[in-house]
Order: structure tokens, then sequence, then C-alpha cells
């Protein structure tokens, strides 16, 4: 056993430990990580965002080989899928993003150490795995281990017929009938995947409408589109039971308003119910660190827990579980433990679906405001008019913009269409600035682009869109 001391130490090396070792390293910080897989990277970019983005495009690649390229004066014939090089491309892409992570670590001066990080006080952290143990003297811990698969009862995974995402990035033939639980990110994206790949898609969801709490109007829209694309939809049904065989699974679902139990078949069942805290085996009972009762840290303002030097982060603490989100409250940690003022602003945190066509939205719903009583004005403009999209060949969705009805401020922002995670960010970055829909409406968008269709629905806010 033996002693190293470090300014701080992380750990977990997902999207918030590693880019948090990177700032306290900038900050001066002699800093150390943590991880107890053989690559660097968390679920993030080993087994999530990176892997099934990689996924996404190029099933979208082979669906528009198969139906859409005709459009464009390019006839194919004889189109097969190569399932193996497929997902040969998305291991070298995360072969290729983990070992720059490592890389990092490395030009960053962050002492990489591998094995089970375990808190043994608010001082030390030992580190299990091979053939030695080692305890870290740290004067700053954050945990940073990020989140693993919900499970449900009665739906265990088997790995072979009853699955999570993990093995939903690695299947080895595509499923005649696949059945998904759970209409969320996680949800929608694999089961795309797997169902432009030829798979007939089954998605059953608890509550009566798909994507969580996004704006309602939003989620009705991308269900329409992706009934139409193919994908099957059972809302308003509670799992009971999964009778999973050596090759099939039959589950059995309450319908919730008749209380009507169904049956229905498939070839595998994709359990994407969420994700929950991996707080467990750190030590922080042991330490009498408090956790809610779905496992997440409690920590104060400043991502404290009940040691002041003792921070978490991400996934660990409640909130929405999203990458970037952690990256943000690694970096202010960083800063905090180095004498700065770090800070995250939740209102702005936005949130993805990676479907075809994407959902992207930030801040209030109609539904929140409502909620809540504030005034607001409400502005939209569809892909259909705009000259880019139809040009692409992609003119499903539209713009919403959200603002104060006295002040103008933008309040929130969603969009549903062609590249709708980057658009949202000019209307993130503005909010940022307290800005307002006719800031955003006054500034030049290069024309032909999806951007303008930001710009006329900030436009209509008003009821001044100029192209419809």
């Amino acid at each position: 056993m033996s002693n190293t001391e470090f300014d701080l130490v992380i750990i977990g090396s997902g999207p918030a430990g590693y880019v948090g070792a990177i700032r306290a390293s900038q900050l001066g910080l002699k800093t150390a990580i943590v991880e107890k897989e053989k690559t660097l990277g968390g679920t993030c970019l080993n087994v999530g965002c990176i892997p099934s983005k990689a996924m996404l495009e190029s099933s979208e690649h082979f669906l528009q080989a198969n139906h859409s390229l005709s459009e464009h004066g390019v006839d194919l014939s004889g189109v097969k899928l190569n399932l193996k090089n497929l997902l040969a491309r998305k291991d070298k892409i995360v072969g290729e993003l983990t070992g720059g992570v490592d890389y990092l670590m490395k030009k960053n001066n962050v002492e990489k150490f591998s094995g089970w990080g375990q808190l043994v006080s608010a001082n030390e952290v030992k580190v299990s795995g091979g053939d030695k143990e080692t305890v870290l003297k740290a004067k700053n811990i954050m945990l940073a281990t990020g989140s693993a698969p919900n499970t449900l009862p009665g739906l265990e995974y088997n790995g072979t017929t009853i699955i999570s995402s993990t093995e939903a990035l690695s299947l080895e033939k595509v499923p005649k009938k696949m059945l998904v639980i759970g209409a969320g990110a996680i949800g929608l994206e694999m089961g795309s995947v797997w169902m432009r790949l030829g798979s007939e898609v089954t998605v059953i969801e608890y509550a009566d409408k798909i994507c969580g709490p996004m704006d309602k109007g939003i989620s009705k829209r991308l269900m329409q589109i992706l009934k139409k694309q193919g994908m099957n939809f059972i809302t308003g049904a509670k799992v009971t039971q999964a009778d999973a065989k050596k090759s099939s699974v039959e589950l059995t679902y309450e319908v919730m308003k008749t209380g009507e139990t169904e049956k229905i078949k498939g070839d595998i069942c994709l359990v994407a119910a969420g994700r929950v805290p991996y707080s467990d085996k750190l030590g922080l009972d042991e330490l009498g660190i408090e956790k809610d009762k779905r496992g997440f840290v409690q920590v104060n303002e400043h991502f404290q827990t009940k040691f002041s030097n003792v921070y978490a982060v991400g996934d660990l603490i409640p909130g929405p579980m999203l990458a970037h989100k952690a990256e943000e409250e690694a970096v202010a940690v960083a800063e905090i433990v180095a004498g700065q003022s770090g800070h995250v602003n939740y209102f702005t945190v936005p949130s993805v679906i990676y479907t075809d066509p994407e959902v992207a939205s930030v801040g209030y719903t109609e539904e929140e405001l409502k909620a809540q009583n504030i005034p607001y004005k409400s502005g939209t403009f569809p892909f259909s008019a705009n000259g880019r999209a139809k040009a692409l060949g992609q003119t499903d969705g539209q713009v919403k913009i959200l603002a104060h009805k006295e002040t103008d401020q933008i309040l929130g922002g969603h969009i549903i269409g062609p590249r709708a995670s980057e658009l949202l960010s000019e209307i993130i970055v503005c909010m940022e600035f307290g800005g307002s829909a006719e800031d955003l409406a006054r500034s030049f968008h290069s024309h032909p682009t999806l951007s303008e269709v930001v710009r006329e629905a900030a436009l209509n806010v008003d009821k001044l869109a100029r192209q419809m």
C-alpha cells in the first residue's frame, strides 16, 4: 500500500471526470483520475452517446441508399447491410475518442490510476485492482462515477433477449421484432437504429406521451413522424412481466386507462427505462454521505457533500442525466477548488433526442409556463417553408420560441427538424446573455440555411415572419 498526495482526486473518467481533470490541471491543481474500466471516457464515450450516434448516422445512410437517394438522381440496386462493418466503424470511432482522452490526461499531467475507487476518509481514496492496492491522499475529492441502466421488476437483463442499451450497441444480427420499453432518448434512438436496419420496432411507454418532459406539441409531432417511418407505439402501458425464452421474449403489460392486460412477442426486448446513479461501493455509507431513495448523492449549491472537500457531480446528483450538464458541473467544482466562483446555469441546459428528425429543447415548455402563470408569447415556423430544408429533402418539423410577454426575454426554445441539436445553440447563447426574441430576429442569418427557420420563429413571436 503506497501513499500519493494530490490537490484533487477524481473518481470516474466520463465527461465529468476527464473534463474536470483537464480544467483542474489548467488551474494548477495536482490532479489524479481513477477509472475502473480498461478505457477512459465513461458510459458516454464507450457505450452511450458516441457509439449510438455513430450507429444512427450509419443506419441513416443505409436507409437513404435503400429509399431516398433515387429522389436525388442516384439510382442504386442490390444494396445490402454489412452489419459487421457498421459495428466496426462504431468501435473505431469509440477507440479513437477514448484514446484521445487518454492522451489529454497525459498532456495535462493528470495522473491516471486503474482500479476501483473508494472513499476511505474525506481525504483518502483507495484504489483496488490487479495485484496491488493504492491509497491516494487528497485535499479534495470529486465523485463523478456516472450512472447505469435502470432495471425493472421482472425484467432483469439476461444479455440476450432482455438487454440494456449497452448490448443494443453490439447485436450480431438484426432482430425481426424488437420491443423497446421506454420512449425517452435511449429507447427512441436505439429503436430508430434497428428499425432503419430492418427490424419491426414497437415502443412501450408508461406515460401517455413520448419524449418525457419535452414540449407536448413537439413530442406529438415526433410520434406522428416516427409512426410514418414504421415505428409502432403503445403508450399509457405498464409492463408487468417478461417470459424470456432462448431466442424470444413475451411481455405482459397493463393498459393504464382500462386496467386490461395484453401480451406482445418479440425476438428481443430493449429495456430503456432510464438510468440510476452509480453510487454503490464508493464508501459513501461508511462515511455518512447522504443519498436519496434513488441513490442520488445529496449536495449543496456548491456540489459539496457533508464534507466540504468532497464533491459530487453529473449523473451522481439530482438533475438531468446529460453529459454536457456533467461537464459543466465538473468544471465548476475544479474552479471552486482553485478558489474561483464556479457556476452552472441550469436554465440553459439543453436536451436532445437524435432521431430523424432530431428534437432539441432548452428552457421552459409552454406547459411549464402555464403552470407557473408566467405571461408569454410564442412564435413558430416550419421547415417546410425553408429553401435549404427543401434542397436537403428534410422538411418535417418546426422551431418554436417562447418569450416573456412583457420583456420579450427568451424563456424557451424547442426544435423538431433537421440538425435541431446544432440549431438550438444560438437560442442557448442568446438566453445566456438574457437576450430577447427581437435580438435573435434582428441578427443576420446566412441564406439559404436551416438557421433561418430559427430567425423566422423569433420574428413570429411578434407575428412578423416574412417567408410564409
